[in-house]
This record gives C-alpha cells, structure tokens and sequence, in this order.
C-alpha cells in the first residue's frame, strides 16, 4: 500500500484540490484591491478588539477598490453558542461594518466562494488533507489522550519542550500499512501534518506591521483534522484564505507564535501566501501595570458595554481608527465634517505596540460626535436608548416638541457645546429644563461671588420689575442686563472691572449668573438668552419668585 492508497482509505469520496481551484477561480480585481477577511468565531460576545479588526478589514477593502468578506469559523462547535454567527453579524451591522460577501445572518450568505461557515466546508477541508497524505506530507495519529498525557509529562521531567514533534511523535513513522489496518479495526485517529522543520534554522518573514521577523522554523506535527471530520483553525484558516484568494491578513499578533507553521502549511500545500498584519492588542492600566484587556475581567472588552454607556456608534469607531493610525486625530482636526470613509487609513502606519484603552478620550470623541448632531438626531437617539437603558429619561423626553427645543440650545453654532459624551448624560444635562423636575429638586442654589440673599433679591426684584421682556431679541436682552449691572453700581463690561476691580463690587457677569442660577439652579449652562427663551415667560417668572417669596 502506498500514500494516496491510504488517502483513498481515510478520504474516499473527497474531490481533488483542483476541483475547488476551478469552483474558486482568482478574483477579476484591479491591481493593488485587497481581499481582506474578518473570521471571528461564534464562542461569545463580540470583543472590542474583534470590532477593530473588522473595521481595519473594512476600510482597507474600501480604499482599494477591492472586497471585505465575513467567514464564521465555528469549527470549535463545543463552545458555539446559540446564534452566535447572528450576533456576529448584527453586530457588525449597528456599527455599519457591512461585509461585501460572506455571512448575512446565523443561517444565510451572500457571495461566490461560500460556504462562509468552516462547519460548512468540511469536504474542501478533506480535500486537501487528502492531497497531503497522499504526498505523504500528513498522516494519521492514534495517540490516545492518556498516551499524549504520558508524553507530556516525560517531556517536563526531562525539562524539554512540550508537544508532538521529533522522536516524541510516535505515530508519525507508522507504516502504511500499519495505519491501514489500525483503521480497518475502528481505531480512533486524528490528522496530523509532518513537519519537516527544523527548530533550530531560522525563519525570515515580512510583516506588513511589524515588520522584518526572524523566528524558528516549525518542527510540530499540528493537528489538522480532528477525530469529528472537522479541521483545526491551523489549517481551516491557510485553505479558506487561499480558496477565497484573500491577499492581507490582519489579526492579533497572538497568531504570531503560530505563523511558522501556517508559512509550512502554504509550503506544503503549494499555495500562495497572502501578506499578513498582526495587530497588537488593546491594553488596560491596573495598579500601574499594563495588560491585555479580558474578556473575562473588563466590561469595556465588550461590543454591547458602549451601547449600555449610550456611546455613539460612530464615536466608538473613530476612537478605533484614532488607535489604528496615529495621524487620524490630525486629519480629524483638520477634516471636522468629513467621514472616516474620507480617511486613507494605512495598514503600515498601525502601532507595534498595543494602545492603551483610554475611557476618557472615547467620551471626549464622543463628545464631538454628538456636537455635530441636530437637535432632531440627538432627541431620536436618546429616546431609543432611554427605552431601553433608562426608564426616567423617558418619561422626561415625553413632549417631544419641547425637547428638541431644549436639545437646540446652542446646537448648529460654529462652537456647538460639547456637553454630551454619551446618552446617558442627556438627563443631567437637560433636567433643570423641566419644571416638574426643577421644583422637585431640593438642590441648594449657589450663587457665587454676589452670594447676600438681600442684594440677590434686589437684582432679580429689579430685573423682574424693570428689564425683563421676553420678546426681546438677544442683543437687546444683554443690552438690559448690562444696564441693570449699572443701576445697580456693578461694571457695565468685564474689561472694566478687569482694569478697576477696586471701583465695583463685580461686573455685568456676576449680575448675570445670578439670574442664572435662580433660573437653573446651575452656574454653568448653555446660553442663558436661549435657555429663558424655551422655558418661556411663566416657567421664568415662577422660577424666580420661588427665591424672591423665601
């Protein structure tokens, strides 16, 4: 018996390679298109780090005129969960990472050169394991999970590396006919690919990020199909990506320990090797230390913890970008009302070394996302969040006319306020605008500087009484309060007082923040003019003869 009649024996109905080669031709695309591919497995929750991949993949294919493909590798069915590869998907959907080919949903696709579930592609797989035993190149191991312990722990006592590899990989010379037979009886094997590395040469290797690597070659004799037909993510990934002729590779640089044998895998199986990107993973600071971020550990690993916070979609991904290439706060500053699909993101510009997460800059873009937004996007995205996030927010967003008015303060203006970082902070920020909710809150008023109740009620008496007219136009309207400041002995201008503070006991700025805080309760708001003018001349008046009848 020889190889391929054993192939033949382990793989008796799989297809020659070529088949697939023919079904999956080369990619009619222009020079220089990338075929990117975002391959998450359905195991969990989407990571914030797996959405960065996807948006890297994304806009690289963008650019380039070239194609974006979502591939769900579920091969590692223990840990599947239920519509793992629909959240995928739905995910990737809020954040508009729409894929150009590849999975649509947990059972549906769009694409030529699906399936785009590895569970799915179990005969391809078979296909080319085949053509590697029949070369020889792969064989089937019968090494029982005690006999593997039994190795493991010879290779610790004697202070070697562990694995399958070299004089430990007993099954690896097993003749043909041997193995033939073992399987003739029924008994249980694996794949194994044959190394015919040498740990001790080296290995020279381009990455597009890192840069120039030199590391040992590989000599381990990886698992490439498991005992359930299904094919290890080793050799899954070297097959599907040249199969869907996927040119750039971008993944955690946790991969970069197994790319020895993935670069053997491409040698064996004579394909060619597509470019490879290993980014470097998002870091946390914990008590002055840095580490990955977990999974298991950090709210903030997860895709769903910014929907939770109210962070903007479009915030989250321009913090994402700003993390991939360093240029892209400049550009921003210098295109404030352009897209990120303006940006020419460049993959050799992602940093060595992984970011640290930082939760106040995320809020800070979020923050200038939200200040470009209408008064109308701002009122609809708080109220679909509230309904789900916050029950309150909801119930005080009920008069929909009147809060767009109060969210219009100081919108649309050439230095819009920059007060909301994330849904969850509307509440704050406009409560004081709602008098049910003014009167109910018991919160002490501070007035600053001009703090005697006596001369804070002969300001408001004398506004009240003598300059308030709520159909003045703003020009007109600080025109009085400049001309209340005087009666009342106070610098009619800042500057004034700035150049003379002994000649008046403060300025026209004082004089405004009392009637400020009477109105708001806040010393620091939006503009007052405007503020006076939603809340209209009762709720203005109500307001503050609640402090003038104290």
């Amino acid at each position: 018996m020889n190889y391929k009649e054993l192939a033949d024996l382990i793989f008796p109905d799989a297809r020659p390679v070529e088949y697939y080669e023919e079904k999956y031709p080369e990619r009619n695309l222009k020079e220089g298109a990338e075929v990117t591919r975002f391959a998450p497995s359905p195991t969990g929750f989407v990571h914030i780090g797996g959405l960065f991949g996807g948006l890297v993949d994304m806009k690289i294919a963008k650019q380039t005129n070239g194609v974006f493909i979502l591939r769900i590798e579920d091969t590692d069915q223990k840990r599947e969960i239920e519509n793992g590869a629909g959240q995928i998907v739905d995910a990737l959907n809020e954040f508009k990472i729409i894929p150009d080919e590849g999975a649509t949903g947990e059972n549906t696709e769009k694409g030529n050169y699906g399936p785009y579930k590895q569970s799915l592609r179990k005969d391809i797989y078979q296909a080319f394991a085949k053509k590697l035993l029949s070369e020889g190149k792969a064989y089937p191991c019968f090494a029982t999970p005690e006999e593997l312990d039994e190795m493991r722990a010879k290779q610790e006592a004697a202070g070697v590396r562990t694995g399958y590899y070299g004089v430990w990989a007993k099954y690896r010379n097993l003749s043909v006919e041997e193995a033939a037979e073992k399987i003739k009886n029924g008994e249980k094997y694996i794949i194994r690919f044959k190394s015919m590395g040498n740990e001790e040469r080296k290995t020279k290797f381009h990455d597009v990020i890192k840069g120039s690597l030199v590391f040992p070659e590989n000599d381990q004799d990886a698992v490439i199909i498991k005992a359930d037909g299904l094919p290890t993510y080793h050799f899954a990934h070297v097959v599907d990506d040249h199969l869907m002729r996927v040119t750039l590779v971008v993944r955690g640089d946790e991969w970069l320990s197994s790319l020895p044998l993935h670069l053997e895998l491409f040698k064996a199986l004579e394909l060619k090797l597509p470019k490879y990107a290993h980014t470097a993973a998002m870091q946390k600071e914990e008590e002055g230390k840095k580490r990955k971020i977990s999974k298991r550990k950090d709210p903030e690993a997860a895709v769903s913890y910014y929907a939770e916070l109210g962070i903007p979609n479009e915030a989250v991904k321009e913090y994402l970008l700003n993390i991939a290439n360093s240029n892209f706060e400049i550009w921003r500053k210098q295109n404030p009302d352009k897209t990120i699909d303006d940006f020419d993101f460049q993959v050799n510009k992602m940093s060595v070394s992984g970011a640290l997460f930082d939760m106040v800059k995320l809020k800070d873009i979020g923050k200038n996302v939200i200040s470009k937004y209408t008064a109308e996007q701002v009122y609809n995205e708080s109220i679909i969040w509230a309904k789900k996030h916050d029950n309150d927010l909801e119930q005080l967003l009920n008069n929909k006319e009147y809060s767009i008015k109060v969210l219009n303060i100081e919108r649309g203006k050439a230095k819009p306020r920059r007060d909301i970082a994330e849904w969850s902070d509307v509440k704050e920020c406009i409560e004081y605008m709602y008098d049910e909710r003014f009167f109910e809150n018991k919160d002490e008023y501070d007035f600053d500087k001009i703090n005697d109740k006596d001369e804070i009620k002969k300001i408001l008496k004398l506004y009240m009484s003598k300059y308030y007219n709520e159909v003045d136009d703003q020009t007109t309207w600080f025109g009085k309060i400049k001309d209340l400041a005087e009666e009342l002995g106070y610098a009619r201008e800042v500057k004034e007082y700035k150049k003379e503070p002994e000649k008046w006991p403060g300025h026209v700025g004082d004089i405004s923040t009392v009637i400020r805080v009477a109105i708001t309760k806040r010393r620091n708001t939006p503009d007052l003019y405007e503020i006076m003018q939603v809340l209209g001349k009762d709720s203005v008046e109500k307001r503050i003869n609640l402090i003038l009848n104290k």
